[in-house]
């Protein structure tokens, strides 16, 4: 969960990371090709300056506001960048990504605050859907509560004034959008991820070594988390395992590109479940490194590109 505000050592290793990333190599100046590639985005400076230093061939060019570097990493012809922080930036990004080159599948590696109680830090979230908890209304408050309009409704119950609905999106080949709450993983990329867990060793965080769960729902918000009660509302009402600020927005930019996705998302927190201050600044390393090891870990796995 890339949140915000982190640590001042948190910053600024992230700045010191993204000033190095652009030293390292020289913007192109050849346009894009057409070689199909798989997207590999990162929500982490630090993390992707870490896969930067495997991309064999790397050639990088700026697009927008990001830096896009293609090339080969575990074997597999890539193009790299960061989502950027939060859900506009991830969706402006990825969406870029598709527009540029010959994307086959999106693979996401980040950290996220863990919302099922079940879960430890360290823990890696492989999740089948991700949904938008702060796309919907905030309610009129009445005397029997916050009431939402009549000709409105909502999937779940409301947190205070909060009342979380679908986001309308044009599905891939219509014209007329619909309106959706969740946006699914590629099922196939879902297998492949459970397999690669079986041969994974993860970074501990304490004595318990962490664990892969494939499956179950993440969501997502432009909202840095550190919330007990709504931790217990999106573990209730979502059936949510994790919660971070950009994979619902990568996967509907996904799910509208007819773009297979996945995000590996590690527990760098407890979203504000934790007993004393938000844990992120002691783990959010460890969390990175271990949803990254798992994201390499499937595309070594992946079919090779034909073209």
């Amino acid at each position: 969960m890339t949140q915000f505000p982190i640590a001042a050592a948190i910053t600024a290793a992230t700045d010191d990371a993204a000033e190095a990333t652009t030293r390292a190599i020289p913007a192109a100046t050849t346009p894009p090709d057409d070689r199909p590639r798989i997207a590999v985005i990162s929500a982490f400076a630090p993390e992707i300056a870490l896969l930067e230093s495997a991309v064999e061939g790397a050639e990088s060019r700026r697009i927008g506001p990001a830096t896009y570097i293609t090339g080969r990493l575990e074997g597999r012809e890539v193009v790299l960048f960061l989502s950027g922080i939060s859900m506009v930036n991830a969706a402006m990004t990825t969406q870029a990504a598709l527009d540029h080159f010959n994307v086959t599948s999106i693979l996401f590696s980040g950290i996220a605050g863990g919302v099922d109680p079940n879960l430890r830090i360290g823990d890696v979230v492989v999740a089948e859907r991700w949904g938008h908890y702060l796309e919907g209304a905030f309610a009129r408050e009445t005397e029997e509560g916050y009431a939402l309009p009549g000709w409105m409704g909502a999937p779940v119950a409301n947190f205070g004034m909060i009342h979380s609905r679908g986001v309308d999106v044009v599905p891939p080949g219509g014209t007329l959008p619909e309106s959706r709450f969740w946006f699914d993983s590629d099922p196939d990329l879902l297998e492949i991820a459970r397999a690669a867990a079986q041969e994974l060793e993860l970074m501990a965080c304490g004595e318990t070594a962490p664990r892969v769960m494939v499956g179950g729902n993440g969501v997502s918000g432009p909202v840095f988390m550190d919330n007990a009660g709504f931790r217990d509302h999106a573990f209730a009402c979502f059936e949510a395992r994790v919660l971070d600020m950009e994979s619902a927005s990568v996967a509907q930019v996904a799910y509208a590109n007819a773009t297979p996705f996945v995000a590996f998302r590690s527990l760098s927190d407890l979203a504000g479940g934790g007993d004393g201050e938000n844990e992120i600044a002691a783990f959010l390393a460890v969390a990175a490194g271990n949803s990254a090891r798992l994201m390499r870990a499937v595309l070594a796995r992946l079919p090779q590109a034909k073209g």
